[in-house]
């Protein structure tokens, strides 16, 4: 690992990847019932998505083309692990998905070196890994599986991180680990209080969502921003009452089908 301060790592960020939404993006997969996506409202949301990684966020990005083969294409971030130093090509629990790994890999490959990947019989999405800096937390779900998560472990610490598992396989309404979870830097996690109790998270400063506002978990810092879903003000209280800058982005076509903000991209540091 580089002599970066790891921990800044976990939000220090140049570039990203995104892919814009398929025409079909409504046969995807989803747990919820909250209506079918209205297409041109996707594509407007992710716009302001993409908008926001660039102009608010600095990042250099680079927007994929739709490819109408997979329907969840657009969540990105579950097809790849991606640290400033190695990427990991994950292999997705839902059959359906598999193939988002192959369509992502050589864009991976061309900004990172070394890339790992992980092998039958484990399966793991990228929605369950949460990176607090020189720890990352690994979801064990319905979508990544022990095999799969034992493997991510495997080959972070061989790169000087610490790997922790978290079950949330006995856990209501929830698919993956960042589901309910976001690292924010400074020591801090904003969660359900389904993890407050968790002891793997007693050294951080925890950030409780109310329930009805348990989808405000997945947010993201980047650099000197905090992307946040719009319209949950008391989650956004507390964050503003920390001294974050937020920007609330609105992301109700996307909630329908079980995707939150940090699914639509893959976040990295390269050196200049």
């Amino acid at each position: 690992m580089s002599s970066e301060n790891p921990m800044e790592s976990s939000y220090t960020f140049t570039h990203a990847i995104v892919r814009i939404p398929g025409t079909n993006f409504a046969e995807g997969l989803t747990s919820v019932d909250f209506g079918i996506p209205d297409y041109p409202t996707v594509r407007l949301q992710h716009s302001a998505y993409i908008a926001a990684l660039k102009t608010a966020c600095g990042l250099q990005v680079t927007v994929l083309p739709a490819d109408d083969s997979y329907p969840d294409g657009t969540f990105v971030e579950d097809t790849a692990i991606v640290t400033p130093h190695f990427a990991v090509m994950t292999r997705p629990g839902a059959a359906s998905r598999a193939g988002e790994v192959s369509a992502m890999e050589d864009t991976i490959r061309a900004h990172f070196q070394t890339v790992y990947s992980i092998t039958e019989p484990g399966t793991l999405d990228g929605g369950d890994i949460c990176d607090a800096g020189d720890t990352f937390f690994i979801g064990i779900s319905h979508r990544t599986n022990e095999e799969g998560a034992h493997q991510l472990a495997s080959i972070l610490e061989s790169n000087g991180y610490r790997a922790v598992m978290v079950d949330i396989r006995g856990m209501k309404n929830i698919l993956h680990l960042k589901s309910g979870i976001a690292y924010i830097g400074d020591q801090r996690l904003v969660m359900w209080q389904d993890f407050a109790e968790m002891a793997c998270f007693n050294d951080y400063e925890k950030i409780i969502t109310l329930p009805e506002e348990n989808y405000a978990a997945n947010c993201i810092r980047i650099n000197e921003h905090i992307l946040i879903p719009a319209d949950y003000d008391h989650l956004a209280d507390q964050l503003e009452t920390r001294g974050y800058s937020l920007i609330p982005l609105v992301m109700e076509e996307f909630q329908k089908m079980d995707g939150g903000l940090s699914c639509l991209s893959l976040r990295f540091f390269k050196e200049p």
